[in-house]
């Protein structure tokens, strides 16, 4: 007891400081040695080895515990919410006519209209979180307990049921990929739980439903409702948006249009429901009645876009767009509502009249018709095709050789070099040139001798011996100023490049000109001299309805009033007793008939013999001018001479132009065509009638001519023939869980020339 007293509790570091002597000294405290020198406390019984696992399992839990806390505050921090995936960002770009309100088609990387969460029905937002997460508005972006139903299903069982909430769903399509793997499944919860916390829960549902896939090619409730019910989004019924909302889920296995879906849609259309019930969206009344049957949908509409003749349009449009700077991302996705110069009723007419006319049986027949309004410039109606999916050759913009169509221009060259529509030159045929070369009149003209005439006779009755003379004997360099007439009229320098002009029938539309060309060209002379390239985009705006582009008209005098007024006053003659008659229409109209012929050239030879391959009429009335053009064949070089009916440019041509004109002329406002200004020549002779009845009196005979000799042309190049690419096929289409943007046939180059140029003779 004395030692306790004195020394009180003893202190474990001076315990272990004692010398070794004071060892046999030992406290009360002190273990007592036990068996085999070992102490008491050693020798006690061990713990139970159950207690031992629940210590240090409650150890190690709150270890790892606090380490996933840790872990999870590290990750929050690290993952940054990341770009969305540019695809799911797009919208439909839409194409309209002219009037902006009648479609013509779309282009799109994802068929979607995004609309605002106010434009988005009660009935939508209801149903849709019915249909995948009816802890939507509760719940941090993620669902506890349904990722915990999911990890079960998924050990126990071979199915992959998901946990999803509509953040995840809406994280996953908008940011990551659709790979299973933990790591994107980790990350997919962390930015649920940064988009939860940065965004409202009306944010979310606006971004979820302008983006989820509804099947059949539908992106967001807008385009699915006018897919499946033809109509805006915002007029949705409760069952309609419930059947939207029970595709999502699977949109390949959910399919309304597949008969083979039916019961496995009924049966979630009935979930949705019956959630919807749940939730009070709707009554047990309306819960009774909408259950009992699928909402009825509108019939499937098969996706060509480019189909049928509005494919021709709608590529022109794209072309035309990169043309005034707009690039793939804004054309594709961009959302903008583009207004063309097309006119509905034109266009209808166009298309109308050339099936009307075209000869039946035909398959090789290829037509074309461009019109254009003189005081603009625009293009009004086009027809390159019947079918752009079967082949993608717009034959409006590639033409072929205008034949004596391209007369015009030497009749404006040569008005506006001093000589007058009464200038006289030799019709004779046939009428030889220097070297032996022989021109002969053929076609629409009867192929007769007329001997001298005037410049305006031999424009309406289309004496081709009569043109070469004026172009290469009585003008200075006709040939040059022919050529800049055509471009100056408003003939592509592309296409004027392809005429030589020191060969003797420039004149005579011997090259390949495009149909477009020579519509806006015509268009010129319809509007007193004043030329306007023929354009397509006339307005261009943004999703919020800024204007991005729009058209300003810019005319350039290409020819005095005096000339272009004469001629008109030539080209009527055509239409009123020459050899256009067939082209007359409702209003005062003036027009040109070409036909012409094609010689294959091999090694600067000849090979085979001569053909009709195209035939055109081109005229315009006071407000609209039209091209319209015949050819054969997937070059347009093949004989139309034994294979149409008739052939000739005042035939089918002009008549396919009297009917479009006919079908889209007001009778009551047609205009009219300023007087003759009977330009008095300067130059050359004048022509005077003798008072006795001559050839040129008399009106020519419309009997088909035989074949007629071709002059030898020794300075014109001989272009190679091009290879024409293969047309490509039209694939049978799949289904795919997300279908892709298909890919738009690529349109094949047009042929940069035919195999030798034809010497364009013809009516």
């Amino acid at each position: 007891m004395a030692n306790q007293s004195h020394g009180g509790p003893v202190n474990p570091r001076s315990r272990k400081a004692q010398p070794a002597s004071r060892a046999g000294s030992r406290s009360r405290t002190a273990p007592k040695p036990g068996k085999g020198g070992r102490s008491a406390e050693e020798g006690k019984p061990r713990k139970p080895l159950w207690r031992r696992i629940v210590k240090w399992g409650l150890i190690t839990g709150v270890v790892m515990f606090v380490l996933g806390i840790a872990g999870l505050f590290f990750a929050y921090r690290a993952v940054s919410i990341p770009d969305a995936n540019a695809e799911f960002l797009t919208q439909t770009t839409k194409v309209y006519y002219s009037d902006g309100k009648h479609k013509i088609g779309d282009f799109q990387t994802q068929n979607r209209t995004s609309i605002t969460f106010d434009e988005m029905p009660q009935t939508i937002k209801d149903s849709v979180v019915a249909a995948e997460d009816r802890s939507f508005y509760t719940n941090q972006g993620l669902d506890f307990k349904g990722i915990a139903r999911a990890l079960r299903d998924n050990a126990t069982t071979n199915s992959t049921s998901g946990g999803s909430t509509i953040t995840q769903q809406y994280v996953k399509v908008l940011y990551l990929t659709q790979d299973r793997t933990w790591s994107r499944k980790a990350k997919e919860a962390i930015l649920s739980i940064k988009v939860h916390n940065q965004m409202s829960k009306e944010e979310i549902l606006e971004g979820y439903l302008n983006t989820i896939y509804f099947g059949n090619g539908a992106y967001g409730v807008e385009a699915a409702s006018q897919t499946y019910f033809g109509q805006k989004a915002a007029k949705l019924t409760a069952p309609q948006a419930a059947l939207l909302s029970s595709v999502i889920n699977n949109p390949s296995a959910f399919d309304p249009y597949d008969e083979d879906d039916h019961d496995r849609l009924m049966g979630r259309y009935s979930y949705v429901i019956d959630g919807m019930r749940k939730a009070g969206n709707i009554t047990e009344e309306e819960y009774a009645k909408y259950s009992a049957k699928l909402p009825k949908v509108q019939k499937q509409r098969q996706s060509n876009r480019f189909g049928g003749t509005r494919g021709f349009l709608l590529r022109l449009t794209e072309q035309q767009l990169r043309k005034e700077g707009f690039d793939d991302t804004q054309i594709n996705g961009g959302g903008l509502k583009v207004v063309t110069t097309f006119d509905y009723d034109a266009q209808k007419a166009a298309v109308e009249s050339v099936k009307e006319m075209k000869p039946e049986g035909l398959k090789e027949l290829n037509v074309a018709l461009s019109s254009v309004d003189p005081q603009t410039g625009a293009l009004r109606a086009m027809y390159g095709g019947p079918n752009y999916l079967k082949s993608q050759l717009n034959w409006a913009m590639l033409g072929s050789q205008p034949g004596s169509s391209f007369k015009p221009f030497a009749v404006a060259a040569a008005l506006s070099d001093g000589y007058g529509l009464k200038t006289q030159l030799n019709g004779s045929s046939p009428l030889r040139l220097k070297g032996d070369a022989e021109i002969e009149n053929q076609g629409d003209s009867g192929g007769r001798s007329f001997g001298p005439v005037s410049l305006e006779y031999a424009t309406q009755e289309s004496v081709n011996t009569a043109f070469v003379d004026l172009t290469y004997d009585v003008m200075d360099d006709g040939g040059d100023k022919t050529l800049e007439a055509a471009r100056r009229a408003g003939v592509s320098a592309a296409a004027v490049k392809r005429y030589d002009p020191s060969v003797a029938v420039v004149s005579l539309g011997y090259a390949p000109v495009p149909n477009v060309d020579m519509a806006a060209a015509y268009a010129t002379f319809a509007n007193e001299g004043k030329q306007n390239d023929w354009y397509v985009i006339e307005r261009v705006r943004d999703r919020e309805g800024k204007d991005l582009h729009k058209h300003t008209v810019r005319s350039k005098e290409a020819f005095s009033k005096a000339v272009a007024s004469d001629v008109t006053k030539a080209l009527q003659d055509v239409v009123r007793s020459g050899s256009g008659t067939n082209g007359s229409t409702m209003c005062p109209t003036a027009g040109k008939t070409g036909t012409a012929t094609f010689q294959k050239v091999e090694d600067g030879k000849e090979v085979g013999s001569a053909h009709v391959s195209s035939s055109w009429f081109v005229g315009y009335t006071p407000k609209l001018s039209t091209a319209v053009m015949y050819v054969r064949g997937k070059n347009g070089n093949e004989a139309l001479n034994g294979y149409m009916p008739t052939f000739y440019g005042g035939q089918y041509p002009a008549k396919t132009f009297k009917t479009f004109m006919d079908k889209v002329l007001d009778g009551g406002d047609c205009g009219e065509f300023p007087p003759p200004a009977n330009i008095k020549s300067t130059k050359g002779k004048t022509f005077v009638p003798t008072p006795t009845a001559t050839e040129e009196t008399k009106k020519p005979k419309p009997d088909r001519p035989d074949r007629p000799s071709r002059p030898t042309r020794p300075t014109r190049p001989a272009p190679t023939q091009p290879t024409l690419p293969t047309e490509p096929t039209e694939p049978d289409p799949t289904r795919p869980t997300r279908p892709t943007q298909p890919t738009l046939p690529t349109e094949p180059e047009p042929p940069e020339e035919t195999d030798g140029p034809g010497n364009g003779w013809g009516g």
